[in-house]
């Protein structure tokens, strides 16, 4: 019968570490340190009040703001198209190149 080592880990349990670390790698967290008392006791009220944690109303209202800046950037390249519109667009006409006598080609 083999001797185990001291201190070292069945190789059964080496499985369950993995599983473990590869479920926490797909979700990130964060801390937010020196969040104002106030600002803290209204996202507490506002999460009491929708019904959830709040850490879910905390990311609730992170990826809506986020959406809603993504969407302002459309937005305002939208617009920039649109004010381009009335001069021909925003399309450039590039021209073919030409060789110059510095082209590494030419002889």
């Amino acid at each position: 019968m083999a001797k185990r080592q001291t201190g070292s880990v069945p190789k059964k349990s080496n499985y369950a570490i993995n599983a473990i670390s590869d479920s926490i790698d797909c979700m990130a967290s964060i801390t937010i340190r020196k969040l104002p008392e106030n600002t803290k006791r209204r996202l507490r009220i506002r999460a009491a009040y929708n019904g959830h944690s709040m850490e879910q109303e905390a990311r609730e209202l992170l990826e809506a703001e986020l959406a809603r800046a993504e969407a302002a950037y459309e937005d305002q390249g939208e617009a920039k198209r649109r004010g381009r519109a009335p001069l021909g667009g925003g399309d450039l006409k590039i021209s073919p190149r030409r060789r110059t006598p510095r082209d590494p080609g030419i002889r």
